[in-house]
């Protein structure tokens, strides 16, 4: 109970930042920002002004790390295998060509510009799923540092914002279709508050289309996590000089981490219908408060002056990336007959 009580003053703060975030999200009248980046912004606003004390301390990594896993296995429960089926071939060539851009193209950015492979792949699958439910989905399985995913949550929210503005006004002087864009925009913006407020600014038709295609870019999560736990244990049980470690085996459950596979097992069972849509909705709405209480910690765990350490170069790893996506995206759908 003692190590408990530790953790609800810090817990609480965390709480309490995503109350306010969610209601400062509530006044926008665009829903061009999620409220898990304000969060993030005030909890690193928070630790800027006034740096908070050990009270809090135990509290904020509880929920930076246990809490955020509990709302990544809530958030299996709003999604569905058979949301592929309902897409369609179409969206699921053009996100497999995207997918690659940003995890192919972004390993070699990455090095050319000298970051750690962690700070490089979140931006990565920032940018290739989810914006930040996948960076705080891959965040535990590599062992990211908190300013790791400040900067890289920072880095793709930056981009969406300029994608909010600049892809209806590409996609009308292009001439593109309603269906034609919304795949445009549903595997090239990141978040999915983004990816809503592009669909929709440029039709109704666009817009369903876009959140449609961006539920089923959410489901590459499962695998990508799963290969980068693999990735990170390989990397683990090396020496620094690059050899094998002698006698050491990689455990199972390093692979496959518990709350990923719970994770599945809650997406299974909604594929199934066991769950229903009343549950459904509650466990996601749940997810998503804590995703974002989990940020507001993350935010008060990160230091500006650290972020700082980290130089320019995850902005143009995250440029480079972005503006591949867009153009590899257009490609597909032309040489696919849709443009």
């Amino acid at each position: 109970m003692k190590k408990i009580a530790s953790y609800l003053p810090g817990f609480g703060l965390a709480v309490v930042i995503a109350v306010c975030a969610r209601w400062l999200e509530s006044l926008l009248p665009v829903a061009f920002v999620g409220e898990s980046v304000i969060a993030l912004f005030i909890g690193m606003l928070v630790n800027h002004l006034m740096k908070p004390g050990q009270r809090v301390e135990a509290g904020l990594q509880f929920t930076s790390k246990k809490v955020l896993k509990f709302s990544i296995i809530m958030l299996g429960a709003s999604l569905s295998i058979g949301t592929i089926l309902d897409v369609g071939r179409l969206s699921l060539t053009v996100m497999l060509f995207t997918l690659i851009t940003c995890f192919g193209g972004g390993y070699f950015i990455g090095k050319w510009l000298g970051l750690d492979w962690k700070l490089s792949s979140m931006i990565s699958a920032g940018t290739g799923i989810c914006g930040g439910s996948a960076i705080a989905a891959m965040a535990p399985v590599i062992e990211a540092e908190d300013k790791d995913i400040a900067y890289a949550i920072s880095a793709t929210f930056l981009f969406d914002i300029a994608m909010i503005v600049l892809f209806p006004i590409a996609g009308r002087m292009m001439g593109l279709s309603d269906m034609a864009y919304g795949l445009w925009a549903g595997t090239a913006v990141n978040d999915t508050s983004s990816v809503v407020a592009a669909g929709y600014a440029f039709s109704e038709a666009a817009g369903a289309f876009a959140t449609m295609v961006k539920l089923t870019r959410t489901l590459s999560i499962i695998p990508t996590v799963l290969i980068f736990s693999l990735i990170n244990a390989r990397i683990k049980a090396k020496n620094p000089d690059g050899k094998p470690v002698a006698q050491q085996k990689v455990k199972i459950a390093t692979l496959f981490p518990w709350f990923i596979l719970a994770f599945v097992g809650m997406s299974l069972l909604n594929s199934v219908g066991l769950l229903s849509v009343a549950v459904s909705t509650g466990l996601k709405n749940v997810s998503k408060f804590f995703m974002v209480a989990a940020l507001a910690a993350i935010g008060m765990n990160t230091d500006f002056n650290e972020m700082k350490e980290s130089g320019i170069n995850p902005m143009i790893h995250g440029f480079i990336i972005s503006a591949l996506v867009v153009v590899v995206a257009l490609g597909v759908e032309y040489f696919m007959g849709l443009i």
